[in-house]
């Protein structure tokens, strides 16, 4: 395991939430934001209206910044993201989750527990000098995000689409060189 279970899973729906902004976006309903909510087993207050999804869809771009900053900006940027959120690291205990971090309330909005979630997890990213563990996608027509948590850091695609894509395209260009 290259990070704790709470940072991965944090890393990887932080990901998945700026990879729903790829054409197609993928969250544009109320019900696509509840089932991305389950999905990534967040707790805490969840209201399901429109405005939440609306401010849950506006952290797109700001996740993104930071997930692809160089490491001393993300550090700035980490730091901004905990200040505005008032956040206070407490280590928590709840369903089946063992002992973890959080650092607000459940009660807070959760696009705000997003935000800290994501900074938090960064914290151990860029104090463990794996910003390298984050890219953009390498199929040329895609802009999503890559969290590479294997061994080897091979990782290069976001998704099993873009990576049968490009292993499609190399086959086809294979092809068309042989006799």
């Amino acid at each position: 395991m290259v990070f704790a279970h709470d940072t991965e899973m944090s890393m990887q729906a932080a990901v998945a939430l700026v990879n729903t902004a790829s054409a197609p976006d993928t969250l544009v309903s109320v019900a696509q934001a509840d089932a991305f909510w389950t999905s990534w087993e967040y707790t805490g207050r969840h209201e399901r209206t429109r405005a939440e999804l609306d401010a849950v869809r506006e952290l797109r771009p700001v996740l993104r910044n930071l997930l692809t900053s160089d490491r001393d900006r993300a550090a700035v940027l980490v730091n901004e993201l905990l200040a505005d959120a008032s956040a206070l690291p407490q280590l928590v205990r709840h369903d089946e989750w063992d002992w973890h971090l959080h650092a607000v309330s459940p009660d807070r909005p959760w696009p705000q527990r997003i935000t800290v979630e994501t900074a938090m997890a960064m914290i151990d990213v860029v104090r463990s000098d794996e910003m390298s563990r984050l890219g953009v996608c390498a199929d040329d027509d895609c802009d999503g995000l890559v969290l590479d948590l294997s061994r080897n850091r091979s990782r290069r695609f976001c998704s099993t689409a873009c990576t049968n894509r490009a292993a499609v395209a190399a086959y086809r260009a294979r092809q068309a060189d042989t006799p």
